[in-house]
């Protein structure tokens, strides 16, 4: 028997497709989701299969940023063997984006019986819902919106980066927001700090959802269901990317934040009151 239903992958696949490049932390959501729904959220097959269906999310990244990606790939195997190109910024990009996503895969796998253990109680989920709600609040308005796309270092990049690290112990927090919040603070403009948020996400959730493929199917998880989930989060994550790219551009976060704020109250009330297991 599936751990997962295919009419709850379908489901749990929408949710994070819109989620997961929204700021309001798509890990959070698909637990809430879970939780109502009676799903173990602590159950190693819920976990595997959250994170394989993260891969249909990226993939729509891979989709909507094809002509940037290419473009960046293109310039990184040329400075493999031309020294010249190594001084293009999109050769330096591809490396930056590569070393980031370090920090975030060695302590994934350093706290790896934390992350699907105690950390992943709904609890955690509500107070980091609030808590990254406040650092947004904070980063979107004291961050000068100066710095574009091409202004960004590695330095950014490995700030940015490493922010990952606070949405993979603290699900709820956001690994969209911790990125876009962190960038914000480096002056980054709100598209700039989206975009780099996007493609610093792309080898960590990629990596993370083939990494747990196999636990996935082995605790009990159906193919059909991990298909059904990955596909629609592949469809609803295209329109979301596409949505958030133009929001951002003429608004600022304050609607992520009440939003952000809303869902974790309510979730401590769900909890408190018992109509949710943490």
């Amino acid at each position: 028997m599936s751990a997962i239903s295919i009419g709850q992958a379908v489901l749990l696949g929408a949710v994070e497709g819109v989620t997961e490049f929204l700021p309001v932390s798509s890990t959070g959501h698909l637990k809430i989701v879970e939780g109502l729904m009676g799903i173990p959220v602590d159950d190693d097959a819920v976990i595997g299969f959250s994170a394989v269906i993260q891969v249909g999310a990226i993939a729509a990244v891979l989709v909507y940023f094809r002509k940037d990606i290419a473009r960046i790939v293109s310039a990184w195997l040329r400075g493999l063997t031309d020294r010249e190109q190594r001084y293009h910024h999109d050769y330096k990009f591809a490396w930056w984006v590569v070393l980031a996503t370090i920090p975030i895969v060695l302590v994934g796998l350093a706290a790896k019986p934390l992350i699907k253990g105690p950390l992943a109680s709904l609890w955690v989920v509500a107070g980091s819902l609030i808590v990254g709600s406040g650092v947004m609040w904070v980063a979107d308005r004291t961050g000068r919106h100066k710095r574009g796309e091409d202004d960004t270092s590695f330095k950014d990049a490995m700030l940015v980066g490493g922010s990952q690290i606070l949405a993979l112990l603290f699900p709820g927090f956001s690994r969209s927001g911790a990125t876009m919040s962190t960038a914000l603070m480096l002056d980054l403009d709100r598209v700039a700090a989206t975009r780099l948020s996007f493609f610093l996400g792309i080898p960590a959730l990629t990596g993370a959802g083939l990494y747990e493929l196999k636990d996935a199917l082995g605790a009990g998880t159906g193919a059909a269901p991990l298909v059904a989930g990955t596909l629609v989060s592949f469809v609803v994550a295209y329109a979301s990317v596409a949505w958030l790219l133009k929001f951002v551009a003429k608004h600022s976060f304050n609607a992520f934040v009440i939003y952000r704020i809303a869902v974790g109250l309510l979730l401590f009330g769900l909890l408190g009151t018992g109509v949710l297991q943490s």
